[in-house]
């Protein structure tokens, strides 16, 4: 039983994880908090579902063209609402990001309807693995993997390559790393990008965790995935990975005790106590105000 909560746990907030790192790399960049990046994740769901229901694509092919459409979202979506909104007040940003967010959730509704949308019978083969007591489905697994390897391959970018290095220096100090010649637009660009494919990613595995994609999909998924970063340490890409998982295990195990009508609150619970007693997060560091 234990064992079976826990993967159950892992697959959800592995999920959760890939989300929360859109909203921590863009916090450690630019300190805003994206809060489109929900709608987001619920485009790619969408786009993953369309590749695999009308052009009969693999999962795994539609899983990567939809991270490609939506990292060209992201770099539109920070072109039009908040790049001109960079020197503005931060509550100016905070209302471009709702807009945002009201928009794409209003034209997935007027787009797909209100109804939830499976994916075909056969998108994914399933298969039951047996391990003591525990039934552990093949789709669960391939979320943890497909997590595990775009949060090693994410990084690697950020670590050992040269928009990587960027990125760090970005977020140290964005006037300063224009000084020394590093193209910030082009930066903070791919710093939407890199976060639209990882929601996107999370969205297609999600749509296939539950056989369900609706246009509503975003709002509590990305508000989980915002307190996930928190709770890691909002900035750090580590602390997003970690923050994920626990809020993942933690919200699965409550729904196992008996506190299934409490399975969104436990999120949020976790939000409040961590900004009362650790603001900081699990990880994180006190960043410096961007000038």
């Amino acid at each position: 039983m234990f064992l079976q909560q826990l993967i159950n746990g892992i697959a959800l907030g592995s999920t959760y994880a890939l989300i929360a790192l859109g909203y921590t790399m863009v916090y450690g960049i630019i300190t805003l908090i994206n809060f489109a990046h929900g709608e987001i994740f619920m485009v790619g769901a969408f786009v993953g579902l369309l590749l695999v229901s009308f052009f009969k694509l693999n999962i795994f092919v539609a899983m990567v063209l939809s991270m490609c459409f939506c990292m060209v979202l992201g770099v539109v979506i920070e072109l039009i609402a908040y790049r001109r909104l960079r020197r503005s007040s931060r509550l100016s940003a905070l209302i471009s990001a709702i807009g945002v967010s009201i928009f794409l959730s209003s034209l997935a509704l007027m787009v797909f309807g209100a109804d939830a949308k499976g994916f075909p019978e056969g998108a994914f083969p399933l298969h039951q693995l047996h391990i003591g007591n525990a039934d552990i489905s093949t789709l669960q697994l391939t979320i943890i993997g497909v997590a595990a390897l775009l949060m090693l391959g994410l990084e690697f970018i950020v670590q050992k390559t040269k928009i990587g290095k960027a990125m760090r220096a970005t977020s140290e100090d964005y006037a300063a790393a224009a000084l020394m010649g590093i193209n910030v637009n082009r930066v903070i660009s791919f710093t939407f990008a890199l976060g639209s494919a990882l929601a996107a990613a999370g969205g297609v595995l999600v749509g296939l965790l539950y056989n369900a994609v609706s246009f509503n999909m975003g709002l509590m998924a990305g508000l989980k995935a915002f307190a996930a970063a928190v709770l890691g340490g909002i900035g750090s890409i580590p602390g997003a990975m970690l923050g994920g998982v626990l809020l993942g295990v933690t919200e699965i195990f409550g729904v196992a005790i008996g506190y299934s009508s409490y399975r969104d609150a436990i999120a949020f619970a976790i939000l409040v106590l961590v900004l009362l007693f650790k603001p900081t997060g699990l990880l994180g560091q006190k960043i410096q105000k961007k000038v």
